[in-house]
This record gives structure tokens, sequence and C-alpha cells, in this order.
């Protein structure tokens, strides 16, 4: 176990990102260091009203503590209570065109310590995508993308990361999916460091590889307030599964880690209303009729 081989990994990734998506949008992102008082801290960089993000997320997060979260521990209750150390880099990215789709990402390491037994470490990640207007090319690339990146550490892995992905992001209450999805997968320990590092590290350094292709074929499709007051609805699934379901925003919580970088994950633009659904046929129809249902798309 390399914790500090993940962490150069991590901060790496990070950099690299935000460089990539700054000269994507032509805007600058705000960088915001923190610490945390119990112990550890993070970077945020955020990028807000700008060009093509209404709200850009990039975080890195370190963070240390006596007694591991319980959604941290949800899947291995046998390690609740331990000493953890936790680091990751999360991104969230909210376009301002509708028919560019919202996207996230995140790889993340943990280890639970305990005295006088053998400390336990494990791998999560995963990236999903959330279209407002469906295009079957943008979620054949995404999936092939996620398939391609996978497929050297066995060609069972994009299966069953795929169909992890779209059981987590699933809105129980809605009874539908939040976007198309993607991979997701978390308690990696197996079978060795070395390959569970090398899985996450392909994770995280295909994300772009994944996403930009396709927010280049949509940034300048033309869109009026019709488009945008759909975009702004189908956010409100985004919030309500972040705020009731996600583990990642649970665990920032629940860790005392800095408020501002756990809820950037949040859009800046959001509207509810009461019982609607879309016209018979159309485009925001088509999303639920076509997109927003479990399929093979790679």
């Amino acid at each position: 176990m390399d914790v500090a081989a993940v962490r150069v990994f991590l901060v790496g990734l990070q950099d690299t990102s935000v460089a990539r998506l700054s000269a994507l949008d032509g805007g600058k992102f705000r960088r915001d260091p923190w610490r945390r008082p119990q112990g550890g801290g993070g970077i945020s960089c955020l990028l807000e009203e700008s060009a093509l993000f209404e709200r850009a997320g990039v975080n890195f997060s370190h963070v240390t503590g006596s007694a591991l979260p319980p959604s941290a521990s949800v899947s291995r209750p046998e390690l609740a209570g331990r000493a953890f150390e936790a680091m990751g880099v999360s991104m969230v990215l909210h376009p301002r065109n509708p028919y560019v789709p919202t996207v996230h990402m995140n790889v993340r390491f943990f280890v639970a310590r305990s005295d006088c037994v053998q400390p336990v470490w494990w791998f999560g990640g995963g990236m999903d995508l959330t279209p407002y207007y469906g295009f079957d090319e943008d979620a054949t690339h995404f999936h092939r993308t996620c398939r391609a990146t996978l497929a050297p550490f066995g060609p069972e892995f994009y299966g069953q990361f795929k169909k992890r992905c779209d059981e987590y992001f699933f809105l129980k209450h809605r009874n539908e999916p939040r976007g198309i999805g993607g991979i997701f997968f978390d308690d990696l320990n197996q079978p060795d460091f070395a390959t569970c590092f090398a899985l996450t590290r392909a994770v995280g350094e295909s994300f772009l590889a994944a996403y930009v292709p396709i927010v280049e074929r949509r940034r300048d499709v033309v869109y009026g307030e019709r488009e945008r007051n759909f975009q702004a609805y189908r956010r409100g699934r985004y919030v309500e599964f972040n705020l009731v379901y996600d583990r990642g925003t649970l665990f920032g919580l629940q860790s005392d880690g800095r408020t501002e970088a756990i809820l950037m994950s949040l859009p800046p633009i959001v509207r509810w209303r009461y019982d609607w659904k879309p016209e018979a046929g159309s485009a925001e129809a088509r999303l639920y009729t076509d997109f927003l249902r479990a399929r093979e798309w790679a």
C-alpha cells in the first residue's frame, strides 16, 4: 500500500483536469484551499457563470479522523468506528447549454486503521452522464470509452461496474435513473493494491476522453427558453439524488468537510413543477422513453 503515490496521482489529476477544462471553457477556475480542524483538508477549484460551464467543480480532499463516518462503512459494518484516512478527486460539471449533458466523476481511496490489526484499504470511483436532450451517439461514446478503459483489467469489469452504476444512480422515490449511467465501483481491494490503483487511475485519466468530445459536438447547438426550462426541471432530479442518496455528499457532511466544496455539485439554477409531464412525441418525452432506462449502450 503506497498512500503517498495515490495522493500524488490525485493532485496531478486535479491539476490536469482544471487546465483542460479551463482551455475548453475559456474561463479561469477559482482555487480555494481549505483545512479541517479534525485533520487534513483539500483544494476546491470552481468555475461559475462562464461561457460554457454555468458551474464546474474539481475538488481534491485528503482528510483523516478518529472514527469512520457511517456513510463510508455502510457496506462494511465491521469497520465502523475505526480511525480513517480518505482522499479523492470529485468533479461535477453543469454546462449552460441544455444540449450538453451534466457529468460527474469521482475517484477515491480509503484506509481504516485500528490497534493491533492490519490496516484495511479500498478504492472506489466511477463516472456517469446526465443528459437533458439525449443523443444515441453521445451515450454510446461515453459507455464505449468506459468499456475500453476497463478492458485491460478483465472483460467482466465493465458489465459489473455498469450494473452497479445503474443501480446506484437511481431515484427510488421517482422510480427513474438519474441519467444514462456509466460505471461505478466501491470497496475495490482485490487482487492487490497495484492492480486496484492502476484501475482507479485509468478511470480518472479517461474521464476527459469520455466527456470532452460530447461537449465539442453539442456546445454550439442553438437553444431557447423552452430548453433552459426543461434543463432546470431535470436538474431538480440531480439535486434530489445528491441530497437524499449520495454517499459522497453524506460522507463529506458527516466528516465535517468544507460545506461549500461538498455542495458545489448542485446546479446554480433549478426548477420544480408539480406533477409535470412532457408533451407526447417531444424531444423532452424522448429523454424518458429512450434514455432514462437501462440500456446496453456500448
